[in-house]
């Protein structure tokens, strides 16, 4: 066995038995199957990856894919293992191997789910796509970085919706009908190289379809984004995800995309620090699956432990999230069933109002009840606010209007030929209206209007204007687009002019379509930035820094509007355009119609 190098040794050696005490308080057991886990990892196949007597084998059923949504024109392979031991009147659980099920693993299934080790468990192995198959059989286009590499939820979409109800579609040759749990605490990934981080992408993106990983020398390097994840997992909220990670000191297929190995590193010390339930066996070897597969058994023990109890949450260091969320205190959704949500504000008295455009009606929900019918036969709306006396304000696109609603739902227009995203309404009464342009690259600008429906132009030239805010303090205004990932700031001057513009806050933008997605804006008393954005809630410090994210509970998609509500204005309402959220902060929001407040003294960070 090589000697391991010095940097290796001292990885190795970093004890994770705090961490492993927290998530698994059962004993030494889990940092003694960690330690055997290391020494296997440069050995031959241990016994439990070769057959044993007396111990049932399962069956492999094999199926093709020429038809996919997610992924047009690609052909594909995959491969089905049924334990012996499934019975169709219990789903079995599943794990998912991205680029096929290893070799050893069939072996490896029957001896752990024989001796009880690891549930009955159906794996599914699947191949990347390939397009345009020429007629000496090779492919046009192979789309297996494409896939697998991408940090976007396409993958999860099709293993979901597509592979999924394929595979429950087979039988086997005895004639079970294949039908997988649908619970994530009986969902696993597995995958090596580019499946590796594949396999991680599919339980970030999806912690409601699977929450444990095994990832084998995987990519989380400069390919497709990869390199963003320590990032992103330090600042998000923790997922209920499980992962097991593997690698070796001297992984560099190519180095020009970064190093191989201290990305995988770097990816499990983020996970630690945001509370996840990780581990890992470094070797000393390149870019091989071999070491992975020998220590598959025992990673597998170590991946189920504990089932059927579910994989909680972590609770992550990252102050600012420590700061606002209380523990335990997570989304509420609100009921009701909707087609287009959009429009939210929240009133003085802590209400929240919102729009269904779909059946043309206003809700109105309170800090515990259910929404009820504000009014019946509204316009389209697309941003709304509330004024200090109450008044509800809301751009209509459609028809080029600003409108009012007073108390009671009546109606009037405020302003025309205004064609209005989002809006503010400040303690004086006037309103802030961000226009974007007819098409994504035509200047936007923000308007503001007075009372008497008068308009003043405020700038000019931002990308997609969406969401507007002023600062507590009232020195400084937002504005966000909607085709960038950055929020602008200006300095307001006394008599109200805006300068000094600049693209001050600086966002994740998501893998597809490459930009934030901003939209609303809120602030709380302390001066941070809450925007609603396509990789969820992204919260901001003053500086302009991502310092966490809040995502709405899977599978809902992108944070499409937000909003302060609640009697102490505490909780924070937001919807991803088909339903409603709400959770309870630990931190006081700062409604746009109050008056200035002072700001806490802050320094340049």
């Amino acid at each position: 066995m090589p000697r391991p190098r010095p940097l290796l040794a001292l990885l190795l050696l970093l004890s994770s038995a705090a961490r492993v005490a927290a998530a698994d308080p059962g004993g030494p057991v889990v940092p003694t199957l960690i330690s055997k886990i290391r020494a296997e990892l440069a050995g031959p196949l241990t016994e439990d990856s070769k057959p044993k007597a007396g111990v049932p084998h399962g069956t492999l059923l094999d199926g093709t894919m020429i038809d996919s949504v997610a992924y047009p024109g690609t052909e594909r392979s995959f491969r089905v293992y049924v334990p012996a031991q499934y019975d169709p009147a219990r789903p079995g659980c599943l794990i998912i191997c991205l680029d096929g099920i290893p070799k050893t693993a069939p072996t490896v299934f029957d001896n752990l789910i024989a001796a009880g080790e690891m549930p009955v468990t159906i794996a599914v192995g699947l191949s990347s796509g390939s397009v345009g198959h020429a007629p000496d059989g090779t492919a046009v286009r192979w789309d297996r970085s494409y896939e697998f590499d991408s940090t976007n939820g396409k993958l999860a979409g099709f293993v979901i919706d597509e592979l999924l109800p394929r595979v429950e579609a087979m039988k086997t040759a005895d004639g079970r009908p294949i039908r997988v749990s649908k619970d994530p605490k009986d969902r696993a990934a597995m995958g090596g190289s580019t499946g590796g981080i594949g396999s991680f992408t599919l339980a970030w993106e999806r912690p409601d379809s699977f929450s444990r990983v095994y990832s084998m020398i995987g990519t989380f390097v400069s390919m497709r984004g990869g390199q963003d994840y320590p990032a992103l997992i330090r600042k998000v909220e923790p997922k209920p995800i499980r992962v097991f990670l593997e690698d070796g000191s001297t992984d560099a297929w190519n180095p020009l995309f970064g190093s191989w190995f201290m990305a995988n590193v770097d990816l499990e010390a983020a996970l630690a620090f945001a509370g996840y339930d990780v581990e890992h066996a470094w070797g000393v070897h390149g870019h091989d699956g071999g070491p992975g597969n020998v220590i598959l058994p025992d990673v597998m023990r170590w991946l189920w432990r504990g089932w059927p109890a579910a994989v909680p949450a972590g609770r992550s260091a990252n102050d600012l999230l420590a700061a606002i969320v209380p523990k335990g205190a997570g989304w509420e959704r609100v009921g009701g069933a909707y087609a287009a949500v959009a429009g939210l504000a929240g009133n003085p008295q802590g209400e929240v109002v919102f729009s269904d455009a779909t059946s043309h009606t206003l809700y109105k929900v309170g800090a515990g009840g259910k929404p009820a019918v504000f009014l019946a036969g509204a316009p389209e709306v697309e941003g709304a606010a509330f004024g200090p006396d109450g008044t509800l304000y809301a751009t209509v696109p459609s028809r080029r209007e600003v409108v009012a609603f007073d108390p009671q739902g009546a109606q009037r227009t405020v302003t025309g030929d205004l064609r209005g995203s989002r809006l503010l309404v400040t303690a004086g009464n006037e309103l802030y209206v961000a226009e974007p342009g007819a098409h994504s690259d035509e200047p936007s600008r923000i308007w503001r209007v007075r009372q008497d429906g008068r308009k003043l132009q405020m700038d000019r030239g931002l990308l997609a204007a969406s969401g507007v805010a002023f600062s507590p303090d009232g020195r400084l205004f937002l504005a966000a687009e909607h085709a960038t990932a950055r929020v602008s700031t200006y300095i307001v001057r006394p008599d109200h002019a805006l300068e000094d513009r600049e693209p001050f806050y600086w966002l994740h933008a998501a893998d597809a379509p490459g930009d934030a997605g901003s939209g609303d804006l809120a602030l709380d008393v302390q001066g941070t930035l809450y925007v609603a954005t396509r990789s969820g809630v992204q919260v901001c410090d003053r500086n302009g820094r991502v310092r966490a994210i809040l995502w709405l509970p899977t599978p809902s998609g992108p944070t499409a509007g937000l909003c302060w509500g609640g009697e102490k204005f505490d909780t924070l309402y937001a919807t991803d355009g088909q339903s409603l959220f709400r959770r309870k902060l630990k931190v006081a929001g700062y409604p746009q119609w109050s008056a200035p407040v002072a700001l806490p003294k802050s320094n340049a960070g």
